[in-house]
């Protein structure tokens, strides 16, 4: 029985191809928007979490001075290196602390040269960003106390300025310091943000207060926690110490700000699905044009169809007949739309997330969705030409011209 209905149903769909083809058009583009939408919005939210887990695990980022509306970094004092001793013996929980001092300098090597970030810190800040070598080793603690000019060079640096000669025990120039290579950094290739993170030269800490920076100041502090160990009360016990250390009273704020990664994390990934939603919802108001645009040839078709009708009533059909018929009819037209539609969706989301670099992450929930809607778009606007069609009485519809 039903399948009978669905080859009358197909047969006046290839009675009535273009009017068929533009009907599903609306279907069509409101699957493929759901499904494209959706699908970048993943890659997006997973390029974020993947870019986020390349800095390290469970960090905490300490710079001085408040950072918002009216509120100014450079209002407040920079910590120094007994800020950073005090954290790491009295801060528990804490598996890396590291100093950071930044600079952009001209870095040269047997007539190359090259303008690249010089970062001043020492072997905690390879742990907190589990940063691995790719040969040579790492400063000693002598080095990183007694200030010795040594450095390692990322891989950016490394092949712009030794080509194919070996770059570890070679002396390079930076600014006017004369510095000794001693390990390489494996290759960690471009940030969230765009920038090489292999474009870069580390040197100890000491080295770049005293040769480079010309001060004991330190710009900002990582922290990476360890396993297990929650980093909002890392974080609380940070601020409790720096607190007491800068000598702010109580009911004063904090000349300091101390962002813990993780909630950053969690606020950028729910902010991506946020607007992944949102963009979805928005696609989807055309899914129910296309059921309006269902609806609207159906009842065209069910006044051309009106004699046929009248005939199919008094030889013995009854309503139901009528109605599945119908029913059956505008089904077909919006699942080959909400197919077509799941087939162009997924298209255009690969195409533009290689344009865009990020991952092709396309959820099978959504796709099923999106079908699963677009036969209930067919069903709730098929009903009422369906259910008119039924209604007919076969005398009058007999009698229509």
């Amino acid at each position: 029985m039903f399948g009978e209905t669905l080859k009358l149903a197909l047969r006046a769909i290839r009675r009535n191809l273009l009017r068929s083809f533009l009907t599903v058009l609306g279907v069509v583009i409101g699957v493929a928007a759901v499904i494209a939408m959706v699908t970048i919005g993943n890659g997006t939210t997973a390029q974020v979490t993947t870019e986020i887990s390349k800095l390290g695990t469970n960090l905490l980022f300490v710079r001085p001075g408040q950072f918002g509306p009216g509120r100014a970094a450079t209002d407040a004092k920079k910590f120094t290196l007994r800020d950073l001793e005090a954290i790491r013996e009295q801060v528990p929980g804490l598996r890396a602390a590291a100093g950071i001092n930044q600079s952009s300098q001209t870095v040269v090597f047997s007539g190359q040269s090259r303008q690249t970030t010089i970062i001043g810190s020492g072997d905690d800040y390879l742990v907190a960003q589990n940063w691995e070598l790719a040969s040579g080793r790492s400063f000693l603690p002598s080095e990183e106390r007694g200030g010795q000019a040594v450095c390692l060079i990322g891989e950016t640096v490394r092949s712009k300025l030794f080509g194919s000669t070996p770059a570890v025990d070679q002396t390079i120039r930076v600014g006017n310091v004369a510095c000794q290579v001693i390990g390489l950094l494996d290759k960690k290739g471009q940030s969230g943000m765009g920038s090489d993170q292999d474009d870069v030269v580390m040197m100890p800490l000491k080295v770049f207060q005293r040769r480079i920076g010309g001060s004991t100041d330190i710009s900002s502090i990582m922290l990476s926690a360890e396993d297990g160990v929650s980093t909002a009360k890392v974080q609380a016990d940070v601020e409790r110490l720096l607190r007491e250390r800068r000598k702010i009273i109580a009911g004063r704020d904090d000349d300091f700000t101390v962002n813990d990664m993780t909630q950053m994390a969690a606020t950028l990934t729910g902010t991506t699905t946020l607007m992944t939603g949102l963009l979805g919802a928005v696609a989807a108001v055309s899914l129910l044009v296309g059921g309006i645009g269902i609806m609207n040839i159906m009842l065209v078709s069910v006044t051309e169809r009106t004699r046929e009708i009248g005939i199919r009533l008094a030889i013995g059909a009854v309503e139901r007949q009528v109605l599945m018929q119908f029913l059956v009819e505008a089904v077909t037209l919006s699942v080959f739309g909400g197919v077509v539609g799941i087939a162009l969706g997924l298209a255009i989301a690969y195409t533009a997330v290689t344009l865009m670099s990020v991952p092709f992450v396309a959820s099978p929930s959504i796709i099923l969705l999106a079908f699963a809607f677009s036969a209930a778009i067919g069903m709730v606007f098929g009903y009422f030409p369906a259910r008119r069609a039924a209604q007919m009485n076969p005398i009058d519809a007999l009698r229509h011209e």
